[in-house]
Formats: C-alpha cells, sequence, structure tokens
C-alpha cells in the first residue's frame, strides 16, 4: 500500500515510552531521542495530540525527564510502578495506549504508534478497519514483525540510529589536552 502523507492530514502521536527506552538501553546501552521521534512521526503534518504513556517511580527521578517531554509539546500520562509481593515489577500502558487511540481515532487521519509491542496488533487492525492510517516508529530489532507487517508504514529507529539516540560519550582527554 502507498502511504500518502500531506500536510492537512491530522495526526495522533501514541508514544509506548517504556518500549523505547528499553529497546535503546538493551540494543544500544543509551537513550532515546524523544524530539527526533517526534518530528519524524509527524513529517510536516497537522499534529493533533502527541502523547507519551511513562512510569513513574518512588525517587521521582524521572520528573526531569517528563517536563522534557512536556516541553517538546509531548504530553505525558503517568502510571505508578507496579512492585509486587516478592520484588516483582509491572509498569504497562498498553491498554491505555489502546483505548486513548480508540478514543481520539474520529479526530484523526493518522495515527502514529510509537512502539514495536506486538500486543497492539488488534489495536492497529482495529484502527485500520475505521479508516485510518496506522504508521509505527519503533527498533526494528525489537519489534513484533506481525506488527511491522500489518503497520501502513513503518519507520525503523535502527536505520538512524543518530536521529534517534541521545549518545553521551565523554571526550577522553589526552596528553595534548594537559598541557
Amino acid at each position: 500500500m502507498t502511504v500518502i502523507k500531506h500536510r492537512e492530514q491530522r495526526v495522533g502521536v501514541f508514544i509506548d515510552a517504556q518500549n523505547l527506552y528499553h529497546s535503546a538501553k538493551n540494543l544500544y546501552k543509551t537513550r532515546v531521542n524523544f524530539a527526533g521521534i517526534l518530528e519524524s512521526a509527524v513529517e510536516g503534518r497537522h499534529l493533533v495530540r502527541a502523547i507519551a504513556y511513562v512510569i513513574t517511580t518512588e525517587s521521582g527521578e524521572e520528573k526531569g525527564f517528563f517536563e522534557a517531554l512536556e516541553n517538546m509539546g509531548i504530553e505525558t500520562k503517568t502510571k505508578d510502578l507496579q512492585i509486587f509481593f516478592g520484588g516483582a515489577k509491572k509498569a504497562d500502558w498498553d491498554v491505555g495506549i489502546a483505548i486513548d487511540a480508540i478514543r481520539l481515532a474520529s479526530k484523526l487521519d493518522t495515527v502514529v504508534l510509537a512502539s514495536g509491542d506486538g500486543d497492539f496488533i488488534p489495536l492497529v487492525e482495529y484502527l485500520k478497519n475505521m479508516g485510518v492510517q496506522v504508521e509505527v516508529l519503533s527498533f526494528g530489532k525489537s519489534s513484533s514483525a506481525k506488527l511491522i507487517e500489518i503497520s501502513d508504514d513503518f519507520v525503523d529507529l535502527d536505520e538512524e540510529p543518530k536521529k534517534y539516540l541521545i549518545y553521551n560519550f565523554k571526550k577522553k582527554s589526552s596528553v595534548k589536552d594537559k598541557k
């Protein structure tokens, strides 16, 4: 299918922050550049809403990250990290993302899902049946092959890591620098 993208197209971006965070951390040992994600998701079209689904911890150390997202024009929806007896942890926004995408679909021409989670396959099928174009942005190496296959368009973040990742390499000082 040929994907049509034009300036008047109404776009909603739904970011599974945990999915992207863990993919970047496990594949590249670094963090995600969410500004790059948003730019590629919108591609000059009319952004209706961009929402990042994030997890809060007891320490609250993620507060600066949430503020940075909001400064980029990305709304944040937060959920507390669940810690179960025995130490097991759960942080899942799949149902919340699906409900919001369905709720907003009538106001959108395109839903951009920033996640490689195969749990979203029924959502993508449903939205496409409603006539909404569905695009997926994620790290192809850690994405569901079926999710990639059924989306109308797929942007593989692995293809341009410099655009979608934040590298914090400190320059090593040499003997010349010390003179």
